[in-house]
């Protein structure tokens, strides 16, 4: 098998769909249809179902999957060492980020990274606190950058910087009648959340478990596993919510959120980087300027 094949693989893998990878491969769909085949009848193991016109992954294909992100991996770490003799001039950083710090905090950093390093391509993917604590101990990714805690003993972690949370309400909640009011009764309204496994969730629980309080103490009207999805469905009246200040800003400056008194602490930003791979300089080069004063 090659590299390619593993990549068209996990293209069509990730996408569900032939046509969709192709256009994303910038190849042609019978050559990825093939290389599919190809992969399958050498190995002789059906890696998707075929159903209609579509594809899905069935368990074998999802147990490769995760073997062929590895190798993919391990092929990048290679490439950015022969890379890193080059010095700056070239090369690719794997950048995986948690959702506040994607949207928000990390878009002027690589925008200033790139001015300096133009040659260097970056590649960024989002997910929560553990998807992205998972890439960067499988190797897919080379930094990680999350607001929650994370105990893996393969990763080392630091604090790059840090934020402020804020409670916000609709102008019609009642609450807002009263926002410096710091005692008002949590588990007296409807309450919006991120999903398990974000960092915004895990430091609300956290503020909850010192009031002596858990989740299941509150009515939860929705969970969802975005901050523009939170904040727009709190901006609704679904409920209060707890999200970045970077991420309700634009809805207190449209009046459509109202930030209420609560005793939030500040939450850190970590960095993520595997004990024992590769470092590149790319990596290092950007995570000095990433916490340079902007």
């Amino acid at each position: 098998m090659t590299l390619e094949q593993l990549r068209i693989f996990i293209a069509v893998a990730e996408r569900q769909h032939v046509t969709r990878a192709a256009e994303a491969l910038n190849l042609t769909q019978s050559a990825v249809s093939s290389a599919i085949t190809t992969l399958e009848g050498r190995h002789g193991v059906a890696l998707f179902d075929r159903i209609g016109r579509g594809v899905v992954l069935n368990s074998a294909g999802e147990v490769f999957l995760n073997e062929a992100r590895k190798v993919l991996a391990q092929a990048e770490a290679a490439e950015t060492a022969l890379a890193d003799l080059s010095g700056l001039e070239r090369g690719r950083l794997s950048i995986h980020a948690s959702q506040t710090i994607a949207g928000y905090w990390l878009p002027p950093r690589l925008a200033r990274f790139h001015q300096a390093h133009p040659g260097i391509a970056i590649d960024v993917a989002i997910g929560n606190t553990a998807q992205v604590a998972r890439a960067v101990a499988e190797g897919i990714a080379e930094i990680g950058l999350v607001e929650g805690e994370v105990d893996d003993p393969v990763l080392s972690r630091s604090v790059i910087d840090e934020e402020k949370l804020t409670l916000v309400v609709a102008p019609t909640h009642p609450w807002a009648a009263e926002p410096d009011r710091p005692d008002h009764d949590l588990t007296r309204t409807s309450w919006v959340l991120r999903e398990p496994g974000s960092g915004t969730r895990a430091a609300f629980e956290h503020l909850l478990a010192r009031r002596g309080l858990a989740i299941g103490d509150l009515a939860i009207a929705m969970v969802l596993p975005g901050n523009e999805a939170v904040r727009s469905a709190v901006e609704a009246g679904a409920g209060a919510g707890v999200m970045s200040q970077a991420v309700a800003r634009l809805g207190v400056a449209r009046r459509a959120l109202v930030e209420v008194a609560l005793d939030l602490p500040p939450r850190q930003f970590h960095l993520l980087r595997h004990k024992q791979r590769y470092r590149s300089r790319a990596g290092d080069a950007f995570l000095a300027l990433a916490q340079r004063p902007a």
